[in-house]
């Protein structure tokens, strides 16, 4: 026990080190090129730094399993340097006694960052984004809720909310749409109704509409209902629309289902999110998976140009696995493979192939 404890201790020390490393280094980098981004603004440096530090822990979390191989191969190669592996091999005990607490320990890190770790960079993103369009022109037309969905577009007379109930797969297509026009000092100028309405280039085709001019003294007596086929000028297009979503890593992990249910109450397509939180559940085990092929390529004790090359093979091995995950996650999202195969099916590979590899090294 009091040996489990010391390499848990030593093994989270090592990943705290290179996390708040990878931390430091990801921060310098992403100021820089926040800076040259808002240059003609004028950033200050102090707004630069806030932004990197709102945006670095998406990309911090984004590499973590990479974070945490290193780490591994860090406490493995100390451990068999300092002959403590040879030590206790010689006192009886078997070499996977050294891998229980670090799996044990990385199974921790894994559950902490779905739990706590996931909805913080879901935050730091969605604040990124607000802090970003006060520098930059841009930013999300588009919300979900459980009364459907709402958008939002520009215009040289002011701004027009859009609310409808439903919408096709890549929101061209509204039902029971509702236009809210306003002018440039946030006044009510116009209310449109419409069954449906077709997003064509730089217009919407009404059908079915009726419209009602709220700067009237009595806008239902004003109400006339319009011709089919009725265009109204937009700048949206369906690609705006599309990256309005965002990335389903912005939505917290404890909100993920309740948003998931609501995009598919509007009529779009959830399976990237349905990946994404797939890939979530299964990070813990990608995590132990790292810390398993670390151990299989590391734990041998061998010559130093031996270790070296040992190194090498577990760093690579670990973006191995760490590449076709996001290559699962890709074929996920574009529906070539089923969502659970996806995101679990890389990690279990892993898993498996480097506790063969650990039992074949220290039992056959």
């Amino acid at each position: 026990m009091i040996i489990n404890l010391y390499i848990a201790r030593r093994f989270f020390g090592l990943f705290l080190q290179v996390f708040f490393g990878f931390f430091a280094l990801m921060l310098m980098i992403d100021l820089i090129d926040e800076i040259r981004r808002f240059s003609d603004p004028g950033l200050t440096l102090s707004e630069a730094l806030q932004l990197s530090l709102m945006n670095v822990p998406a990309t911090i979390y984004q590499i973590l399993p990479l974070i945490l191989i290193l780490s591994a191969i860090a406490l493995f190669v100390g451990l068999t340097r300092s002959s403590e592996l040879v030590v206790v091999r010689a006192a009886g005990r078997s070499g996977l006694s050294f891998v229980i607490s670090p799996v044990v320990t990385a199974l921790a890190i894994g559950l902490f960052a779905v739990a706590v770790l996931d909805p913080l960079v879901a935050a730091t993103s969605r604040r990124y984004d607000v802090l970003s369009a006060g520098h930059a022109r841009g930013g999300s037309v588009l919300s979900v809720s459980e009364s459907g969905l709402w958008l939002r577009q520009g215009g040289d007379a002011g701004q027009t909310v859009i609310a409808a109930k439903r919408a096709n797969l890549d929101g061209t297509e509204l039902y029971q749409a509702t236009f809210l026009t306003f002018d440039q000092n946030g006044t009510p100028l116009q209310r449109i109704e419409a069954a449906k309405a077709t997003l064509i280039p730089g217009f919407w085709q009404l059908s079915q509409a009726r419209s009602w001019p709220l700067d009237d003294d009595n806008p239902q007596r004003a109400m006339k209902t319009l011709p089919e086929g009725e265009a109204l000028a937009t700048d949206l297009t369906r690609d705006r629309i599309h990256d309005s979503f965002g990335t389903p890593s912005a939505i917290g992990f404890w909100a993920l289902p309740a948003y998931i249910e609501g995009l598919e109450r509007a009529g779009f397509s959830a399976r990237s999110h349905q990946v994404w939180l797939q890939i979530e559940l299964a990070q813990p085990l990608l995590l132990v998976a790292m810390v398993l092929i670390a151990a299989g390529f590391t734990m041998r004790p061998g010559r130093m140009a031996k270790t070296g090359m040992l190194v090498l093979l577990a760093l690579l091995a670990g973006f191995g696995v760490f590449f076709l995950r996001n290559f699962g996650q890709i074929l996920g999202d574009n529906g070539q493979i089923p969502v659970i195969m996806a995101a679990w099916a890389p990690p279990l590979a892993a898993t498996f192939l480097a506790l063969g590899l650990l039992l074949h090294l220290e039992d056959g």
